[in-house]
């Protein structure tokens, strides 16, 4: 049997007689060996930093619009606009961090690289929060209130964005590199890679959790620099625990020749514009005799892509109300009655944790109860094709929104019945349990959508341009923030024109969320029929029930 080793795999034999791992080395360009590397030794590591790096990440956006609105002194419209424009970049970022990652640097080095900038960013937010602010310039004699300097505005905007370069290293190669180090052809490495998946997400769930509260909770009632400063020190001990465990570390290097698959579907393109017969949603029956077989790949490849673009285009309005959670609907929680237990009062952001709490609780009857339901009625093995999945997402993120919108609008009559209209800093005499049937529903809807997304955009690309299903799956999201923060910009400067209020004035006791929500449920509204439509003549690429 050993004397048969060697022929299966590359490489000398150790002296203990065991075979080095063919296609991976360590830190050094050393083989490595399966007994000394890799498994959940090396994968836990990596866990610890990944853990670490969605706390930090959560710990800043989740409170970010009270930041912008406080001690930046920014408007509420200007607040929501930078904090979706902030998030659409942190979201695209990945795209380009898993292409340079693939081709030149590695998951091991993108990674390094990563918690230097996560390092470097949460320090410089620290430093920044730190700064002393500046006397009032108005020349309202009687407005003695601080103002950040400009300074120190431009260096809190250079410290996130250097976390959203981070983020795009780190995201797409964190849980990757996790299951580098596991064999998918060694059985119980495989059955071990498979659970790495289950406990990942929901380790994210529980640590997404316990950042939107803690930290929250610390910003505002102990401080901003020991708040923003606990990431920073969370980050820099997480990666020396990563750095502890390069030396079991599997690696795989680089594949600098593959072909971009952002080439591969361009070349795609090119040839299905040699061939004009296409239709969105069905598949193509045209198969030109002049087209050789290369050409007949790519522009297969190419249909195929372009069939998704009115299903992601559909999406969007679904990503846009998405982006309200950690923007108005925070500023909503921030004027209600938060008091728990006698006289504890949350933090705004700590109602952000009834989402993920949702995603944990829904998720297991989801996966026990629905499915198994679902699966007698349709014969579906996963009880809802995709499409179907997603589309229950749509419907419940509608109902949020419209719930959100119903909510506000009870708000701001407490407001008025109790005179509380021109106090833009007083509380209002309702609780903070209004609001947590928006949060529940999104994050219920998150089970069904963004899931869907991420397994539908994945699954429908041709193997070749599977990367391009990630890329699909993050633009909905970036993109949707970008629009928020745009419409958003818009609709503050036309409902403020005349002279009146805007929606989204800094007295939120003057301003109408509700129109906005309103407006977003009828988009949303607009968007499902479109979504049903296209959903209707959609064929799916493979011949297996989804």
């Amino acid at each position: 049997m050993d004397t048969e080793v060697p022929f299966l795999l590359t490489g000398s034999v150790d002296d203990a007689g065991e075979a080095p791992l063919a296609g991976v080395s360590d830190f050094r360009g050393r083989p490595v060996y399966r007994t000394s590397s890799g498994g959940w030794r090396s994968a836990l590591f990596v866990a610890v930093l990944e853990i670490a790096s969605n706390f930090a990440s959560f710990g800043l956006s989740a409170n970010l619009i009270t930041y912008l609105t406080g001690p930046l002194g920014h408007s509420t419209a200007a607040a929501a606009a930078a904090v979706n424009t902030w998030t659409g970049t942190a979201t695209l970022m990945p795209l380009l961090g898993a292409f340079v990652a693939d081709s030149w640097l590695g998951r091991y080095r993108s990674i390094i690289v990563a918690c230097t900038l996560y390092v470097l960013g949460y320090g410089m937010i620290t430093l920044v929060s730190t700064l002393p602010e500046l006397p009032s310039s108005s020349l309202d004699d009687n407005d003695f209130s601080p103002r950040p300097s400009s300074m120190k505005v431009v260096l809190f905007y250079a410290s996130i964005y250097l976390v959203a370069l981070a983020q795009g290293a780190d995201k797409p190669c964190g849980l990757a590199f996790a299951a580098d180090q596991f064999d998918p052809g060694h059985p119980k490495e495989s059955a071990s890679r498979s659970s790495v998946f289950n406990w990942w997400y929901f380790s994210m769930a529980v640590g997404i959790a316990v950042a939107i509260s803690v930290v929250s909770y610390v910003q505002e009632n102990v401080g901003w620099a020991i708040g923003f400063g606990s990431l920073c020190a969370m980050m820099l001990c997480a990666f020396i625990i990563f750095l502890a465990g390069t030396p079991t570390y599997r690696l795989y290097a680089p594949n600098s020749d593959a072909e971009s698959p952002f080439v591969r579907l361009a070349r795609g393109f090119a040839a299905l514009g040699r061939n004009s017969s296409f239709s969105f949603g069905r598949k193509s029956r045209h198969h030109p005799a002049d087209e050789d077989s290369t050409d007949k790949v790519l522009s297969e490849e190419a249909r195929a892509v372009l069939r998704l673009l009115p299903i992601w285009a559909t999406c969007l309005a679904y990503g846009v109300v998405y982006a309200q959670v950690t923007t108005l609907f925070n500023k909503q929680g921030r004027t209600l009655d938060r008091r728990i237990f006698g006289g504890l009062e949350l933090p705004p952001a700590a109602l952000q944790t009834f989402g993920p709490a949702s995603i944990l609780v829904f998720v297991p009857i989801y996966d026990r109860l629905l499915v198994p339901a679902l699966r007698s009625t349709t014969g579906n093995p996963s009880g809802l094709t995709l499409l179907q999945r997603m589309g229950t997402g749509m419907v419940l993120s509608l109902a949020a929104v419209s719930v959100a919108a119903l909510v506000e609008t009870r708000r701001l009559e407490t407001a008025r019945e109790h005179g509380l209209v021109d106090d833009a800093g007083a509380t209002v005499p309702m609780s903070w349990a209004w609001l947590v049937p928006q949060y529940v529903i999104m994050g219920v809807s998150n089970v069904f959508t963004l899931v869907g997304m991420q397994e539908f955009f994945y699954d429908q690309m041709p193997s070749e341009l599977r990367s391009l299903g990630l890329a699909l799956y993050f633009s909905v999201l970036g993109i949707s923030s970008f629009i928020s923060g745009a419409l958003i910009s818009l609709l503050d400067r036309v409902t403020a024109s005349g002279g009146g209020d805007s929606w989204f004035a800094d007295n939120l006791n003057r301003a109408h969320l509700d129109y906005f929500y309103w407006l977003l449920a009828g988009v949303s509204a607009a968007e499902l029929a479109l979504y049903l439509y296209f959903v209707r003549s959609y064929v799916y690429i493979q011949k297996r029930l989804y």
